[in-house]
């Protein structure tokens, strides 16, 4: 984009959606001096509590979104499944980013796989599936493998492993028979994430990859690799990521997810056209977060600096920590955690606690990376993460 027009401190900023991630972009963006108007459908949104405005109406509400347009220069999205002919809609008056045809690109599996390849990244070895003689024509190797559904999933919802094609066909019809990607398992030696912003003028700024474990399809800890050893995939990651960003025309924070197998190969598994959760370790971790680029893109400023400030490993905190083994309620021991140094507590402000939601995490800094792990495993026992070692 040329000319670009910069939206200065004390105007307004939209936010399509009020989960956590518009929360944390409130955040950023109030700290720098905007005023932050969010549409979102839920009255008790996590970011409607902070927001400077809350418009409370679906995401398609013609009237509400005129309404977000006339205030808001700029506007972004919180999540790929706002619809994009929402964005389109909101383009025709204020500077939207990402665009809603990037967006649209991500929205649906096949259309993001079929990307990828072309932007020149390898992904997972998968087929179309829109029916049942599709996965009985599927190639035995894809076995065994994962039937994702198209679109609408997140955090391990609308996927099934299979192991034979019998199974497949089973999970098919139990998803309504819906769209899907059945991917074949691969070998893993890692999972890594890029987060990478690239500004209105076409320039990028890269983090450090994170290294994320995942329990029961969401992410449950992320570490961010020391930059001084990084590894030559994670090197190939982050060229492919910028390769991904400009190859979409994609103005904003984005963030790409890959898979590393055990022969070090590199696949590209998802991308995610917003602030992700493995880049939370930003906030306190790196001279400016994810959020804070994604006000600075919107709003035509440069860009800042991701450099790391320390070593970090951010948890995510589910609702299950406030149940017992009977079930019953507890709070989880918040005073100890916080009597430890380097550590920082992020509540979503969510009304009720449920097993597999996210209600928060906790990031950690330590100079070296034998500091991090001992604090890791201190955060771990006073949490009850019996699994982390």
């Amino acid at each position: 984009m040329s000319n670009v027009e910069t939206i200065l401190p004390s105007q307004w900023l939209g936010m399509v959606g009020g989960g956590q991630l518009a929360r944390m972009f409130c955040y950023a963006a109030q700290r720098m001096g905007y005023k932050v108007a969010i549409l979102d459908p839920d009255h008790f949104s996590p970011a409607g509590a902070v927001a400077d405005k809350h418009i409370c109406a679906a995401y398609d509400d013609t009237a509400a979104l005129q309404q977000l347009a006339e205030l808001c220069p700029a506007i972004t999205t919180e999540f790929e499944n706002v619809p994009a002919q929402s964005l389109n809609r909101l383009a025709e008056h204020s500077r939207v980013t990402p665009s809603g045809e990037a967006v649209s690109v991500v929205q649906d599996r096949i259309r993001e796989k079929q990307f990828i390849s072309k932007a020149g990244v390898p992904v997972v070895p998968h087929c179309v599936v829109h029916s049942m003689e599709d996965l009985l024509k599927a190639d035995a190797a894809l076995f065994p493998g994962i039937l994702k559904a198209a679109r609408f999933g997140y955090d391990g919802k609308g996927q099934a492993r299979v192991q034979t094609k019998e199974q497949a066909l089973e999970a098919f019809a139990n998803f309504g028979q819906v769209a899907c990607v059945l991917e074949s398992l691969q070998p893993l030696e890692d999972e890594i994430s890029v987060v990478v912003a690239r500004s209105l003028d076409g320039k990028t700024a890269i983090y450090t990859p994170s290294h994320n474990q995942h329990r029961d399809g969401i992410l449950a800890v992320s570490t961010a690799a020391n930059p001084c050893r990084l590894t030559p995939y994670h090197e190939q990651a982050k060229t492919a990521a910028i390769a991904i960003a400009e190859s979409l025309n994609y103005y904003g924070v984005l963030c790409v997810e890959f898979f590393v197998l055990a022969d070090g190969t590199l696949l590209a598994n998802e991308i995610a056209p917003r602030p992700h959760n493995s880049g939370h370790f930003t906030i306190e971790a790196c001279l400016s977060s994810q959020f804070e680029q994604q006000v600075r893109v919107m709003a035509g400023l440069p860009l800042g600096s991701p450099q790391d400030l320390q070593l970090s490993k951010m948890f995510n905190l589910l609702g299950d920590l406030w149940f017992d083994e009977h079930g019953h309620h507890q709070e989880p021991n918040w005073s100890a955690l916080l009597a430890l140094p380097g550590v920082y507590l992020h509540l979503y402000g969510k009304n009720e606690a449920r097993k597999g939601r996210k209600m928060g995490h906790v990031t950690l800094l330590a100079p070296n990376a034998k500091q991090l792990q001992a604090k890791a495993l201190q955060v771990a026992e006073i949490l009850g993460f019996d699994w982390y070692e």
